[in-house]
């Protein structure tokens, strides 16, 4: 079979540099049509700067990489240093990229490839807030139909909220994007935290990635090291959830989760639960489905994946 065509969202974040590693090492399964930034853990800037970064550190320069929308729809730009620390990639020392942001705007990228594709056959991959998405989807109406799949880290029903008491980070920086994003009627896989929190970088599966004695393996290791210090304070896991690269993996080996189809609402209105994925995961509600809701993965064939294919690199 021929690679699924991908755009890859990303706000970089060093869970969103492994998403980001992990597709481009698996070319059989995945053409990575470009790497579009969204101002989110870090500014617009410093995510635009750190996905050129990953691609080189990737040994894959020739990625087309496009700075997109440095604000949200309507409110104001919340980040994350405080997890992801001053740069959006602290923990490995790498060095500024060489390769050159395209000149196009990410949105505009959006649109004419989706257009120029065949119908139904490129998937967004967000791994950031959905400002990015949402804007191409109010520019151009037409692009829906045409999208094959948006699959996105983002939301949460049982794990509730990582960055208010109900809403996960994503979806919270831009609420009223998510909103346009859930309600456009192209099919939409969520990795909520319901899932990534099942993601965890033990000691022994770091040891693995550090063991692959590669610069992708270092720096993967290094910045889980760093990335860990914010969960294990917070929530006393055994290791930092990797949340970006559950996205990636699920396009290349789906069955390793499972999850319901349900109606999905975002929260836009109450400042008090601002940002929440409202998940009808036990179908109480008579409104439509429309999105398949993730609660379940196979953590060990996760990370039998990511180290096998880091080693690629």
């Amino acid at each position: 079979m021929a690679p699924r065509k991908i755009i890859i969202d990303t706000d970089p974040g060093q869970d969103d540099a492994v998403a980001i590693l992990l597709a481009l090492a698996s070319p059989k399964e995945l053409e990575v049509l470009g790497i579009t930034a969204v101002a989110g853990n870090v500014p617009l800037d410093l995510t635009s700067r750190n996905a050129r970064i990953v691609c080189e550190l990737a040994g894959k320069p020739e990625t087309a990489v496009f700075a997109g929308c440095d604000a949200p729809l309507e409110r104001k730009l919340v980040t994350a240093e405080h997890v992801h620390g001053r740069t959006g990639l602290d923990g490995p020392v790498l060095p500024d990229p060489r390769m050159p942001l395209q000149d196009k705007h990410a949105v505009d990228f959006i649109i004419e490839t989706l257009r120029a594709e065949p119908a139904g056959s490129v998937t967004l991959c967000p791994l950031g807030p959905l400002t990015n998405i949402a804007t191409a989807l109010q520019k151009a109406p037409d692009i829906a139909e045409r999208i094959a799949e948006i699959v996105l880290m983002g939301g949460a029903y049982f794990e509730v909220g990582n960055i208010t008491p109900t809403a996960e980070f994503n979806i919270y920086v831009d609420p009223q994007a998510a909103d346009i994003v859930f309600r456009c009627g192209a099919p939409i896989t969520v990795m909520p935290l319901d899932v990534t929190h099942k993601a965890l970088v033990t000691s022994a599966r770091n040891d693995a990635f550090r063991s692959l004695g590669t610069r992708v393996g270092t720096a993967v290791a290094e910045m889980t090291d760093f990335f860990e210090r914010f969960d294990l304070e917070k929530y006393g896991s055994e290791g930092a959830p990797l949340h970006d690269p559950c996205v990636t993996a699920y396009l290349i080996r789906p069955e390793i989760f499972s999850g319901r189809h349900i109606n999905v609402e975002i929260e836009t209105t109450s400042e008090l639960t601002m940002g929440m994925t409202v998940a009808d995961w036990w179908r109480v509600s008579d409104r439509p489905a429309n999105a398949t809701f993730m609660g379940d993965l196979d953590a060990d064939a996760f990370f039998s994946l990511l180290t096998e294919r880091l080693a690629r690199l």
